[in-house]
């Protein structure tokens, strides 16, 4: 799916939420991609008395590949580790969602060789989506 005006990249699953991220977990450990943090906003709204769809974040990231990009482009610090948002929407579709990496470029100044780092959000949520 190609990304919104605003960088924004969503990708149906065809799982759950809970079965999405831990499909997401072990494709990012079988590649040796640190998982800094899983924050689970559903979880988290549930505690104070909300109510909202499965929504869970993943931040993720390998230091050897995001250095370069913040030496490089150290704004882009803000936007690192690497995202993927899993959600249900209100018709009970789980998504995954991401920023492009050509938006994080423009958006920091990325210099072309290195975007290739910051580019591997779309082939994690493709193999964690597929039956």
């Amino acid at each position: 799916m190609p990304p919104t005006a605003n960088g924004f990249v969503s990708q149906p699953s065809q799982h759950t939420v809970d079965e999405t991220v831990a499909r997401l977990k072990s494709i990012l450990a079988a590649k040796g991609i640190t998982l800094f943090a899983l924050v689970d906003h559903s979880g988290e709204a549930k505690k104070v008395g909300l109510e909202m769809p499965p929504t869970k974040l993943l931040l993720f990231g390998n230091p050897a590949g995001g250095t370069p990009v913040m030496l490089a482009a150290p704004t882009i610090a803000i936007d690192l580790p690497l995202k993927i948002l899993v959600w249900q929407d209100s018709a009970g579709a789980v998504w995954l969602s991401w920023n492009s990496p050509e938006y994080l470029q423009q958006r920091h100044g990325v210099p072309a060789d290195l975007v290739k780092n910051i580019g591997v959000a779309a082939a994690l949520a493709a193999k964690a989506a597929e039956p």
